[in-house]
């Protein structure tokens, strides 16, 4: 089959791999009907995160057609058209019965790698480096899911692939993040990035409850969607973020504050990302949490910093004199899919938002390396790419 595979930094491939294979009795085997790039892929196309080997398949947002069912798995058949969550969980360990998906004690097979990273090691995901199991991505024409009891969610009929595919990571992800913060009747929340996860979490925070919302970015066409998501848009590169939002809430902080970026903020918003950079590019640092310390500052007494953006290593002079003075919340997570998706499709069934709304690029695999060059540098307009293999 065609897939999308990793083989250093900034060199993503379409080329063939071994079809994949029933290996469990509770797997299935999807033919992808589609896909996408998420942002968090651009931190292995950057090279960012550790532990991705040549010919690695690429992926995590990813449906299908079931074409094969494992022989213990009762709850597909084929023909079902399912969206599959970028988190691999078993539903049966401490964390899963618990609706914590996304730490699943049993899906990364080699979680001593992990371990000694992070302490312990959360579920395996698709696509994303063997320190979370080395599964194979859904950046392909066929995908294997394990534990496809458990993970996958069928699609009911009159809903196309596009205002669903979603659901296997952005979506959840950027509604999880709104909901970490608590909304009340009059909040302002800011939302630092307005990429695609970052829009989910402007429209969700309007679904909660929020009075206004505040998007910070640079892009022009991503700020004219936020905008249009009835979001008030302030560009980092033209305000000094902090003294806006001071003056936007009358010297108290937003309500809530979204990291929606993580590692990989923009070098050029203020001199420490600029150091972060530095920091990084010399083995000094592995993060660079711009953002982070800024949302820290931005956010009111008692306030809530919410961060779904992505982070992988030890973040340098983060605030927490501040924080801990203040008394601020943090809440953070890598998403557990499977407890938000009964809730989201029933959003999305009623009509109350459409996901498919950031849909700029729509591709064939082969098309899928240069769009990943796209993506990353911003260019023609790009803010979500799709693809149908």
């Amino acid at each position: 089959m065609k897939a999308l595979t990793w083989h250093g930094k900034h060199d993503i491939r379409c080329e063939s791999v071994p079809d994949p294979r029933i290996e469990d009795g509770r797997d299935a085997i999807i033919k992808v009907t589609a896909c996408a790039i998420c942002g968090s892929d651009l931190h292995l196309y950057n090279g960012v995160m550790p532990d991705m080997h040549s010919g690695d398949v690429m992926g995590h947002e990813t449906m299908g057609e079931v074409v094969e069912v494992g022989k213990d798995n009762k709850k597909l058949k084929v023909g079902d058209r399912v969206v599959v969550p970028f988190t691999i969980s078993c539903g049966e360990c401490f964390f899963c019965k618990r609706g914590f998906y996304s730490g699943c004690e049993r899906s990364n097979p080699d979680p001593a790698k992990v371990r000694k990273m992070w302490g312990n090691s959360p579920a395996g995901l698709f696509g994303y480096t063997h320190l979370l199991g080395g599964y194979s991505g859904g950046q392909a024409e066929y995908l294997r899911i394990p534990y496809a009891d458990v993970g996958p969610i069928k699609v009911p009929e009159g809903l196309s692939d596009e205002q669903v595919l979603f659901l296997s990571d952005i979506f959840p992800t950027g509604y999880m993040a709104a909901d970490f913060c608590n909304i009340q009747s009059g909040d302002t929340i800011a939302i630092w990035g307005c990429g695609p996860v970052g829009q989910m979490a402007i429209k969700s925070a309007f679904i909660l409850g929020a009075e206004r919302v505040i998007a910070i970015d640079t892009v022009p066409e991503r700020l004219a969607l936020a905008a249009s998501s009835g979001a008030t848009t302030l560009d980092f590169m033209d305000n000094d973020i902090y003294d806006q939002i001071m003056e936007m809430t009358a010297g108290r902080g937003a309500d809530a504050c979204i990291d929606a970026v993580g590692t990989e903020a923009d070098a050029s918003a203020s001199w420490d990302s600029r150091i972060d950079r530095i920091k990084v590019a010399t083995f000094m640092g592995t993060d660079r949490p711009h953002v982070l310390r800024q949302a820290i500052h931005c956010c009111r007494n008692f306030g809530t910093v919410s961060i779904v953006g992505v982070y992988g290593g030890f973040l340098d002079k983060i605030p927490m004199g501040s924080a801990i003075n203040r008394g601020l919340t943090f809440r953070m997570a890598q998403t557990p899919v499977q407890r938000y998706l009964p809730l989201l499709l029933e959003r999305i069934q009623s009509g109350e938002i459409d996901p498919s709304f950031v849909i700029t690029h729509r591709a064939t695999l082969q098309e899928g390396p240069a769009l990943y060059k796209t993506f990353r540098d911003k260019q023609d307009g790009c803010i979500k790419v799709v693809l149908k293999p």
